[in-house]
């Protein structure tokens, strides 16, 4: 399907969605219908979420792409992502990052992130660590981060995920709003004394559930 591949990197280009050169690469090469069921492989291309699996989605590859590029991810870098789900943005994190970097992604659905996981052991991603839990905690053994990506939307920006950001330019990508209504996707850049933060777009995201976010 690399055919069908290439056209929706080359479309999100046209668009000017996609423009950095390593996210582009990565893109190229992620091999996305691995990650959607069976039934859907045929549509791993479209431009549109699909669902997946346990009430879940995967994001549509515009957003996957919006939000890398909003992330201004450099190679070696340490990210936490919230919310595993079919794993394809983690395996796009780990392209970008290289092997010097590392990905820390938490799934709160044990199914979902046994699924992923085993997608990203044959597509053979080494620094990339899958964690069951709530991800709303963020992951503090390991912090602080320089990137933080969120895959589901929080009532508000949980205080314990910006405390586990770099204080060296950290960037944080999370949605944020009402429960599956329009929200708002906010870019936070934390420096030594100050937090910046920005809406660059609207957008819908299952909601993000555990101590820090939506209630179950």
């Amino acid at each position: 399907m690399e055919e069908q591949r290439l056209n929706m990197v080359s479309q999100l280009q046209s668009r000017k969605i996609l423009e950095s050169k390593m996210i582009i690469e990565a893109m190229k090469k992620v091999p996305r219908h691995l990650f959607v069921p069976l039934n859907m492989k045929n549509r791993a291309y479209e431009d549109n979420p699909l669902q997946i699996d346990c009430g879940q989605t995967i994001s549509a590859p515009h957003m996957n792409a919006m939000m890398c590029e909003y992330l201004q991810i450099e190679k070696g870098q340490k990210i936490l992502e919230i919310g595993t789900g079919s794993g394809y943005h983690c395996a796009l994190l780990a392209e970008i990052v290289g092997n010097k970097g590392k990905i820390y992604s938490i799934e709160r659905v044990p199914r979902l992130a046994k699924k992923a996981s085993k997608v990203l052991r044959v597509l053979n991603y080494d620094n990339i660590e899958i964690i069951t839990g709530d991800g709303s905690c963020g992951h503090q053994i390991e912090a602080p981060y320089d990137r933080i990506l969120v895959t589901a939307a929080s009532p508000q920006i949980p205080e314990i995920l910006i405390q586990q950001l770099s204080e060296n330019g950290g960037i944080m990508c999370i949605p944020t709003g009402k429960q599956r209504w329009i929200q708002d996707l906010l870019v936070i850049k934390r420096h030594e004394h100050s937090i910046e933060k920005k809406c660059v777009s609207k957008v819908i995201f299952v909601p993000l559930i555990g101590k820090f976010g939506f209630k179950e």
